[in-house]
């Protein structure tokens, strides 16, 4: 057989947890046709001696929605050999959108994920209203990376309700239309979908995210999407205390896992100093839910914040600060900052 490519002579670790081996790799069409010690002709031959040759890297949780359309490079995961990024975590995004309603979007980035307001207004080209366009525009932007979307609630939410999203949940008929919009996300290509219940996720005018009000009753018909299309994932920001999970969240879980017959993978699971057995009894607790697709996410890193007191959201769940993200200009800020009885 003749191959597009062919990779000679790497130590190849085909991430199936098998011993890394000396192997060539044939590539036709685009996909791997043919591994081990291969004579044929290529049309690009690549010397993978004294190199490890690996699956692509996947980022399961990026907030790339809007650097995307400006940053084709979809860095830093480029820079770090990440070659597949999943974004529209923590049911926060920009699609589906109004233009009527596009600043409540952008100022949700701005206190969830401190992106600045003039990056955003600057960078976003709105070339698109529901999600399958916004799936489409960033298609003709031809990342450098493997995009992968999760339908994030919150914006789904504003798109049927309009403000009342950030003050109650969806009736019977909004719920329904929430839902179909989903299903359609979901034919499109969508990987599911995400959602939060850390009170730090403060969006627009330092109101909860819209999400956070969503009903049982909307995360059963959400849930039930993915059950219905028998494909999909559901992200959900759902530990309020980083590794710990409480009974009412173990049991929101377990009815998501239910309802959707779908992996459910959640944060923040990282080792702490301060309650050093915090992760360990969580897991214990977790395991029977692990068997039946619950998927905790981590990282190999500790976890570290960094902030600017422009876009403090270290400190959103506490009401004190609750009046920095009700008006987040220079001005409104600074006169919080300087007002005695704040600080």
């Amino acid at each position: 057989m003749d191959y597009d490519i062919l990779i000679r002579g790497g130590t190849l670790a085909d991430g199936t947890g098998a011993a890394p081996r000396r192997a060539d790799i044939g590539i036709k069409a685009g996909r791997i046709a043919e591994v081990g010690n291969i004579s044929g002709a290529a049309q690009r031959a690549l010397d993978a001696s004294g190199l490890v040759v690996a699956p692509g890297f996947i980022d399961p949780h990026t907030h790339y929605d809007a650097q995307i359309c400006w940053d084709g490079a979809t860095t830093p995961s480029s820079w770090h050999g990440v070659t597949t990024v999943v974004m529209g975590n923590c049911g926060v995004g920009i699609a589906p959108c109004k233009p009527e309603t596009r600043e409540i979007a952008m100022r949700d980035l701005v206190n969830v994920e401190a992106i600045p307001f003039e990056v955003l207004n600057a960078g976003i080209t709105w070339d698109w209203e529901t999600f399958p366009e916004y799936m489409d525009a960033a298609a003709r932007r031809k990342s450098s990376l493997n995009l992968a979307f999760m339908a994030p609630l919150t914006p789904f939410r504003h798109y049927v309700m309009g403000e009342a999203s950030m003050e109650r949940a969806a009736n019977e008929e909004e719920t329904k239309k929430i839902k179909a919009l989903l299903g359609e996300a979901m034919d499109a290509g969508a990987f599911g979908f995400s959602s939060t219940l850390l009170n730090q996720h403060m969006g627009y005018q330092g109101k909860p995210l819209a999400c956070r009000n969503a009903s049982r009753e909307e995360i059963k018909a959400c849930c039930n999407v993915l059950r219905e299309k028998g494909k999909g994932a559901i992200e959900y920001a759902m530990t309020r205390q980083v590794a710990v999970l409480e009974d009412a969240e173990l049991e929101l879980l377990e009815f998501m896992l239910e309802e959707s017959r779908r992996p459910v993978t959640f944060i923040a699971m990282f080792d702490r100093d301060d309650l050093p057995d915090a992760l360990r009894n969580t897991m214990k607790k977790v395991k029977p839910l692990i068997a039946r697709g619950a998927r905790p996410q981590t990282s190999p890193l500790p976890l570290t914040r960094e902030l600017v007191m422009r876009s403090p959201f270290a400190f959103a769940a506490f009401p004190s600060w609750k009046k920095l993200f009700e008006n987040t200009s220079k001005e409104a800020q600074a006169a919080v900052y300087k007002d005695p009885a704040f600080r």
